[in-house]
């Protein structure tokens, strides 16, 4: 059963942007923290940015601060992940994720989510 459908990604250039979309099936985000992780081949899955959806709240990873945005629309139900200024190290599955407990502490941590996308690959050419 899918919990979180993701779409957008796709091929960039250096320099270009994507957009990445998250929403839950079926039901809606409550409390939650949702956060975009991504992982490259052969490297461990790296914390992306996060938001605390009640509050709006943000948090970023050192690699994306400033060049990656992540935003919703409350009407939609839905969780986007602006990237632009991208460099072929942003290349990736880029996984969208649900902490329901929506706790500020463990916001960057993908252990404490409960919910994942199928993932999107995102691919940055050089």
């Amino acid at each position: 059963q899918v919990q979180l459908v993701e779409s957008g990604g796709g091929l960039a250039q250096t320099g270009g942007s994507l957009r990445l979309s998250c929403t839950p099936s079926g039901r809606s985000f409550g409390h939650s923290n949702i956060a975009w992780f991504r992982q490259a081949p052969g490297k461990e899955r790296e914390f992306v940015a996060a938001m605390r959806w009640s509050y709006g709240t943000t948090y970023y990873g050192d690699s994306v601060k400033g060049r990656f945005t992540i935003s919703r629309d409350k009407a939609k139900n839905t969780v986007y992940l602006q990237m632009n200024s991208l460099q072929p190290d942003d290349t990736a599955i880029y996984y969208c994720a649900e902490d329901v407990g929506g706790i500020l502490s463990s916001v960057r941590y993908d252990q404490y989510y409960d919910y994942w996308g199928q993932g999107t690959q995102v691919t940055v050419s050089s």
